[in-house]
C-alpha cells in the first residue's frame, strides 16, 4: 500500500539513545544484519533485533519497533541464502519518520489500511479518527500508530516472538482500549505464521496485518516486475483517486487485475487502465475466493509470488476475506535502505490480508458485497486474524 505523508514522531525525531555493545559484532544474521544496531532505546522503551530459525535454512529477523519483519532469508534453487523482503539495516531509519517513513514489515493496527474521511460510527456514535492522507486515516493514524509504536516482548524463543501492544481508548481518535498481540512463528516448512489478536473493553473497529514488501529475485536494486504473481480471486474493489473503493465489487475478467492464472505481472500491467493509472500501480483489494471456503480458507493458497532467477517461491494464505496488493508505487525515492541498496519504483510486492479498505463505511451503509468484511470488535469478542507465508524452490 501507498506510504503515508508522515510527521516526525512527537515534537521532533523520536528519542533514539544507542546502546550497541561492540560484542555483538559477532552475531551477524545470515541476512547481514548487526542486532547492535537494533540496540536502542525510543521514547523510552527498548528495542532490539529478534532472530528466529528452522533447520531448513530459514532466518527471519525481526524488532519490536512496528512488530516489524526485518529480514526473510531462504535458499534458493542453488541452496544461496536469499533476503527476500525490503527494509532498513537499523533502527535509526526505522524511526525517523521524517527523513525515512516507511511501514516496512510492520504490524499494522489498529485500523490497517484506509477509513474515508477520517471518521467512523460505533455503537450510533460518530468518531473522528487522525487524517494522516489527505482527509482519509491510513493504518491507524500513520506516524502515530502501531506501526511506529515499540511492542512489547511478551514471550520468544528459537521459532517464535509474541509482541504485544495495548492501544488506549481515544488513541487517534479510535475508541476503546485495546489489547492486541502479533504472533511470529517460523516452521519446519520453511513458513512464517503470523496470528494477529485483540480483545477491547468498548465496541470499536480492528482490522491488523502485515506489510512485508516481497522481492523473489535476489537483487532489490532493480524492478520487480518480472516476478510471477497469483490471485484467487473473482472480483476486487475500484477505488477512487484517493484509493478509497467507490463500493462496487467488479469482476476481473478481461482486466489487468486478472491474476487467477499465474502471469509474469508486466505482461498484465497497463498504464493506460483507470485503476493503474491511478495508483501509478497496483493498490487494490481483492475479494478472496478462499474465503468462501469457510474452516478451510487459510488452507488454500489465496495469492503467490514466484521469481523464475531465484526458482524462490511465495505461497500466500489467510483466514481474511481481502488482499491488498501493492507493487511498490511510491518506492524511487534515493533513499538508501538495507545494505545501502536504493530501491527502484515496483521493486516489490506486498500481500496485506485484511477486511477491506473502508470497510467501517462501507459496511455500516450496507453496501452490497460487504457484508463478509465486519470491522467491528466488541468486549468479550476476540480479534483473530491469521496469515502464513510459506516458501519454497521451483527448480
Amino acid at each position: 500500500m501507498k506510504h503515508f505523508k508522515s510527521s516526525i514522531l512527537g515534537a521532533g525525531m523520536a528519542t533514539v539513545l544507542l546502546s550497541a555493545c561492540g560484542s555483538q559484532q559477532s552475531q551477524i544474521t545470515v541476512s547481514g544484519l548487526n542486532p547492535a544496531d537494533f540496540d536502542s532505546t525510543i521514547n523510552g522503551k527498548k528495542t532490539e533485533l529478534i532472530t528466529l530459525k528452522n533447520a531448513n535454512g530459514m532466518e527471519v529477523c525481526l524488532t519490536n519497533y512496528g512488530g516489524r519483519v526485518v529480514s526473510i532469508s531462504v535458499p534458493d534453487k542453488n541452496n544461496k541464502p536469499t533476503d527476500v523482503v525490503l527494509g532498513y539495516d537499523n533502527i535509526h531509519q526505522y524511526a525517523d519518520t521524517l527523513r525515512t517513513p516507511s511501514d516496512y514489515g510492520s504490524s499494522v493496527g489498529r485500523y490497517a489500511n484506509r477509513i474515508k474521511d477520517a471518521k467512523i460510527t460505533v455503537a450510533g456514535k460518530e468518531y473522528k479518527l487522525k487524517k494522516n492522507d489527505a482527509m482519509n486515516c491510513l493504518h491507524g493514524g500513520g506516524t502515530t500508530g502501531w506501526l511506529n509504536q515499540i511492542y512489547d516482548v511478551q514471550a520468544k524463543n528459537d521459532t517464535s516472538v509474541v509482541f504485544a501492544i495495548t492501544a488506549k481508548d481515544g488513541e487517534n481518535g479510535f475508541p476503546g482500549t485495546v489489547k492486541a498481540t502479533a504472533t511470529y512463528t517460523v516452521k519446519s516448512n520453511n513458513t512464517l505464521d503470523i496470528v494477529f489478536q485483540a480483545t477491547t473493553d468498548k465496541e470499536t473497529v480492528v482490522n491488523m496485518t502485515n506489510h512485508s514488501y516481497f522481492n523473489l529475485n535476489g537483487d532489490p536494486s532493480k524492478e520487480g516486475y518480472d516476478q510471477v504473481m497469483y490471485i484467487f480471486a473473482d472480483s476486487f474493489t475500484p477505488s477512487d483517486r484517493f484509493y478509497i473503493p467507490t463500493g462496487e465489487i467488479k469482476s476481473v475478467e478481461g482486466t489487468p487485475m486478472d491474476f487467477r492464472t499465474p502471469t509474469e505481472i508486466a505482461k498484465k500491467y497497463d498504464p493506460n487502465y483507470d485503476q493503474i493509472k491511478n495508483a501509478t500501480g497496483y493498490d487494490h483489494n481483492w475479494c478472496l475466493n478462499t474465503y468462501k471456503l469457510g474452516n478451510l480458507a487459510d488452507k488454500t493458497v489465496a495469492c503467490s509470488l514466484y521469481s523464475p532467477k531465484t526458482g524462490i517461491k511465495l505461497e500466500v494464505f489467510t483466514n481474511e476475506p481481502g488482499m491488498q496488493v501493492y507493487t511498490g508505487n511510491f518506492q524511487g525515492t534515493g533513499i538508501p535502505c538495507k545494505h545501502g541498496i536504493k530501491y527502484p519504483k515496483h521493486v516489490s510486492v506486498c500481500f496485506e490480508s485484511q477486511k477491506y479498505p473502508d470497510s467501517p463505511t462501507k459496511y455500516t451503509a450496507k453496501t452490497k458485497g460487504w457484508e463478509v468484511s465486519n470491522p467491528y470488535l466488541k468486549p468479550g469478542e476476540k480479534y483473530y486474524s491469521h496469515l502464513a507465508y510459506k516458501f519454497s524452490v521451483v527448480k
